[in-house]
């Protein structure tokens, strides 16, 4: 079972607290967005005498009122095509082992959300990644390079758009390529769908519910934990109109017997939450997001594309090894008194050796505190002892 590298790196950020430096958290994707009101408020307004079971499929009103949010995104469904699940990670798990047996083939462009590698390790599956590259911002890796990775045991393909932990927003000419190779091979496409929301400049969001014709390869995968800034709740669902894998995937439900009832009341009030919320999230990621990748691109050795969604950048630093780096950060380095928690890149690939040189930065902390936190990391790139050079943009190959 792989280690989460979002999290793997907490006892040196609290030994750092424990020191009594400030520590700027930019590993993990918790946001300081305030959770909708209406939220909270049905939260303190619950009035039970029994804390109860709920269907393992998830309550009839709450999986009515996500038939209403996803219906007004286009995504035609009904409440037979909705599993309510602990969190997104539960969602993920699930279609896995619904749709994997042991020994099968998913094929995930990388860098993907490191959980994958460990849901697909406990559905024993096998991750088949295909790289995509910073230099084009993360863009879809071409048809014919998946091509070459299917094989008689490929069950499916997994995207995340936009994407965690690039950023990067897969356009409708990327979807439509992708619904092809899944029809030629009859495919399951999964489709982690965490950051609907967040779209800058302008961009649209394409999913594969908004694709013709392939309605029983698709599967959902969603959580309400960034959408309402609600990581807590641990609240998610499974999208499917294909009927065998719905009952499959119950099945697995009805295993872990159900969702929590507290969280579900919580979500059901949130697809109440006004437009106006959204615009004014989507507004600040904007802003912290071109804070953030401005402040970097003017950092000496450091390049790092500007992503189209979600609030992660993955970036390109003049080191030896993100790992190593990151830990570094945290244990021996401070600048006024303060340091910075990235997380290493290298977990986000499987391709050994892939990202040793890249970050995961989550634009989560307000402005002020980015701005400080890319200050730490010039400082800190000054003095690190397995800094690399870089020449007209590409580094030196001066380390093993």
């Amino acid at each position: 079972m792989p280690a989460s590298p979002i999290r793997k790196l907490t006892p040196f950020a609290d030994k750092a607290k424990l020191d009594g430096k400030k520590v700027y958290h930019l590993n993990i994707g918790q946001p300081d967005i305030e959770t909708p009101e209406g939220m909270i408020n049905a939260i303190k307004g619950i009035d039970f005498k029994v804390w109860a079971y709920t269907p393992s499929e998830g309550t009839l009103s709450y999986r009515k009122k996500l038939v209403s949010y996803y219906n007004r995104a286009g995504y035609n469904i009904n409440t037979e095509n909705i599993i309510v699940t602990t969190g997104g990670s539960e969602a993920i798990n699930i279609a896995l082992m619904t749709c994997l047996d042991p020994g099968d083939e998913i094929i995930i462009p990388e860098p993907f959300y490191a959980n994958y590698n460990g849901f697909a390790c406990q559905a024993d599956a096998v991750v088949k990644p295909i790289l995509s590259y910073i230099d084009n911002g993360f863009a879809l890796p071409p048809i014919s390079e998946f091509e070459k990775l299917i094989t008689p045991k490929t069950r499916g393909i997994m995207i995340c758009s936009p994407n965690n932990p690039t950023g990067y927003l897969y356009s409708k000419e990327e979807m439509e390529a992708l619904k092809d190779l899944i029809l030629k091979h009859d495919l399951y496409l999964f489709a982690d769908e965490a950051y609907r929301e967040f779209c800058y400049d302008g961009r649209e969001f394409t999913s594969p519910m908004h694709l013709d014709g392939i309605d029983d390869n698709v599967i959902i995968l969603d959580t309400v934990s960034k959408r309402y800034s609600a990581c807590g709740a641990r609240l998610g669902c499974i999208i499917t109109k294909n009927k065998e894998v719905w009952a499959t995937a119950l099945k697995f439900a009805q295993a872990r017997l159900s969702a929590g009832m507290v969280e579900q009341i919580a979500g059901e009030a949130a697809i109440d939450t006004p437009d106006s919320y959204f615009e004014a999230v989507t507004k600040e990621y904007t802003h912290r997001r071109d804070v953030l990748v401005n402040a970097l691109n003017k950092i000496d050795g450091v390049y790092c594309p500007n992503p189209g969604g979600a609030f992660y950048v993955c970036a390109r630093l003049p080191i030896d090894d993100s790992d190593k780096f990151c830990q570094w950060m945290l244990e021996s380095f401070t600048y006024n008194n303060a340091t910075v928690m990235f997380a290493p890149a290298t977990g986000f690939y499987s391709t050994p050796g892939a990202g040793i040189n890249e970050v995961r930065m989550a634009y989560v902390i307000n402005p002020d505190d980015l701005n400080a936190a890319m200050k730490c990391l010039e400082e800190g790139l000054k003095v690190y002892p397995g800094r690399v050079e870089v020449e007209n943009g590409k580094q030196k190959e001066a380390h093993a």
